[in-house]
Parts: C-alpha cells; sequence; structure tokens
C-alpha cells in the first residue's frame, strides 16, 4: 500500500519536481552572473568563442525557443539576446532572468498530461517533458563553461547547489 501510495505520488508531482529544480537553476544561474565583475561580460577566452555575456545571452535564447516549442506558449524574446547591442552585465542579467521566468510560468500553466504532448523543437519531434529535459541539460552545460571565465577574470564561481 505504502508503494504504491509513493509511487501515485511521484507520478503527481513531474510538474512541481520540474519547476523546483528550474527554480534552483536560476538562483544558481544568478549567483554567475553575479560573481562576474561588470568588466568580465566582454571576456573571451579565445577570439572564436562567445564572451561571457553572449555565453549567458545563448543560455537565454535556448531557454526561450525550447520552452515555446514545449508549451505553445509565444517567447516574449524578439530576436536574439545575443545580438542584443546591450551586452552590458544588467541587461545580460535582465533577459537572462527573463528567460528563467518564462521557463517557469509556462511550467506553472501546464499539467503532467501536457509533458507527454507530442511537440517539434528545432525540427525534431518529442515529447514536451524531453523538451524541458533537454532545456534544463542545455542551460546547465553553458553556465558550467562560464565557471572558466569568471576564474579567469580572478573571481571566484559559485559553490554547486545539488539542492
Amino acid at each position: 500500500m505504502m508503494l504504491l501510495a509513493s509511487h501515485a505520488a511521484f507520478a503527481q508531482t513531474t510538474i512541481a519536481k520540474q519547476i523546483t529544480e528550474w527554480e534552483r537553476a536560476k538562483a544558481y544561474t544568478k549567483e554567475y552572473l553575479d560573481a562576474m565583475p561588470d568588466d568580465g561580460y566582454a571576456l573571451k577566452p579565445t577570439p572564436e568563442i562567445r564572451s561571457f555575456a553572449q555565453q549567458m545571452d545563448h543560455l537565454a535564447d535556448a531557454n526561450f525557443a525550447f520552452i515555446s516549442a514545449a508549451s505553445g506558449k509565444k517567447s516574449p524574446m524578439q530576436g536574439s539576446a545575443e545580438k542584443m547591442a546591450d551586452q552590458s552585465k544588467a541587461a545580460v542579467s535582465k533577459v537572462v532572468m527573463d528567460s528563467y521566468d518564462f521557463v517557469l510560468a509556462a511550467l506553472k500553466g501546464m499539467t503532467d498530461a501536457d509533458l507527454g504532448k507530442d511537440v517539434k523543437v528545432f525540427g525534431k519531434d518529442m515529447k514536451a517533458g524531453v523538451a524541458f529535459e533537454k532545456a534544463f541539460e542545455h542551460q546547465t552545460h553553458h553556465r558550467g563553461q562560464t565557471t572558466v571565465y569568471i576564474r579567469l577574470k580572478g573571481a571566484t564561481p559559485p559553490n554547486e547547489k545539488l539542492l
């Protein structure tokens, strides 16, 4: 009986668990944005890769794109954050936090059943829940890349946030 009750509770909380994880990711990313000094946003460890600002903007662009496709909600982002003229700490932080707010609002408007719906993301068929998982993986990957940028600037990146 207890096993069935636990399984039922698990099945009913997929959205709630996603919300918790995305809220944690948002707070963690904010710590990264805050850790980089203002003058580090233009830092490019090598000429051929993105600057810190562009990495974070790319993370935001993907959050908007993945979640718009997964949820059917229109992205509030017009164009690309990476191409915004203002790449200041304030502007980049705002668009990145806005992207997390978009993800969270979309999740809060969905049900567990919605996560099983078929969607098309970047031309590929997948379930909406898989799209949210891919978006989460993507933001984790790019946030992690910026650890090196922060260190190169002489600052200390945030500690891991597992909970």
